[in-house]
């Protein structure tokens, strides 16, 4: 369901979906990436392994590291801009007669590029700092997140807090295109089984299956998302002689792929399947009665 906004209606109130948003990555979202971002960066942990030494941080604030202020700055603003940006194409394709699936797909893949290049480079690129740089209090130095900010500000200017943006957009698109594009597939296929017709409402249980169906399906491009890993960690960065200087998509890619194998560019797999299934939850389906509840309001 896009949004359809009627002559005089009221838009989004944004404000309340950067709150729920908080409270997606308060919840599950924030544990399951960091260890999704654990495993990728130290691709020869098992799960158990991952979770052993991120609990080792810190027991269960350990989870949660990059969740103040990173995370939250990135929830408060990519939800909104997400949505925005994916209800807007996704009306005008079904407008024009596109089907469910087709203009699902290419509004999660226009929200997911607006998403990254507008508010999640540099927040993508902090949390995953502060989940893999070096502990500096083991040598005596202590350093506050806002410090490490700066100093990287201070080295590399705005390219430095951005590094890895590109890859953040080439996860994000494939990602809601994928998430968003197997969601509304998997609607019409229920719909099917159910003797349901296009414009008939699902039940909460089969919006949840559907969402989850795109969420776990949406995981495919987790290649990318390593090579997003790689390129923003700061823990590898003078630990391989082979890991090229200057990272780009590709070379990283086939860094990866040398050093690790194919079972290395999937690394991490499995948290980020429970993540995407909870994102595709909050951002389809109950993003879905937020906006049947504004129109109906």
């Amino acid at each position: 369901m896009a949004i359809q906004r009627e002559p005089g209606q009221k838009g989004i109130n944004w404000s309340n979906i950067a709150v729920g948003q908080r409270v997606y990555v308060t919840t599950l979202g924030q544990p399951l990436e960091v260890l999704k971002t654990q495993m990728a960066a130290n691709r020869s942990q098992t799960m158990l392994q991952a979770t052993k030494a991120v609990w080792a941080r810190g027991g269960i604030a350990g989870m949660y590291q990059g969740l103040i202020p990173w995370a939250w700055i990135e929830a408060s603003t990519k939800g909104g801009v997400l949505l925005f940006t994916a209800s807007e194409i996704e009306t005008a394709g079904v407008g024009m007669g596109v089907s469910p699936a087709t203009a699902g797909l290419l509004g999660g893949m226009a929200g997911g590029v607006a998403q990254a290049y507008a508010t999640m480079g540099f927040t993508t690129c902090m949390k995953t700092v502060e989940i893999t740089r070096h502990k500096e209090a083991a040598v005596g130095v202590e350093r506050s997140t806002f410090q490490v900010f700066m100093d990287i500000y201070r080295r590399e200017g705005i390219k430095g807090i951005n590094k890895g943006v590109n890859a953040v957009a080439v996860r994000q698109c494939t990602n809601w295109g994928s998430r968003m594009g197997f969601a509304r597939l998997a609607e019409t296929s229920i719909r099917n089984v159910r003797g349901k017709g296009e414009k008939d409402s699902l039940g909460a249980m089969d919006k949840i299956l559907a969402s989850s169906i795109g969420g776990a399906l949406a995981t495919w491009n987790q290649p990318i998302e390593v090579v997003r890993v790689e390129m923003q960690s700061m823990a590898k960065a003078t630990a391989n002689a082979n890991r090229p200087a200057k990272l780009t998509i590709l070379n990283t890619l086939g860094f990866i792929y040398k050093e690790n194998g194919i079972k290395g560019l999937y690394r991490g797999v499995t948290p980020r399947i429970g993540l995407g299934i909870w994102q595709t939850i909050c951002m389809v389906s109950f993003a879905d009665y937020v906006k049947a509840w504004v129109k109906k309001s």
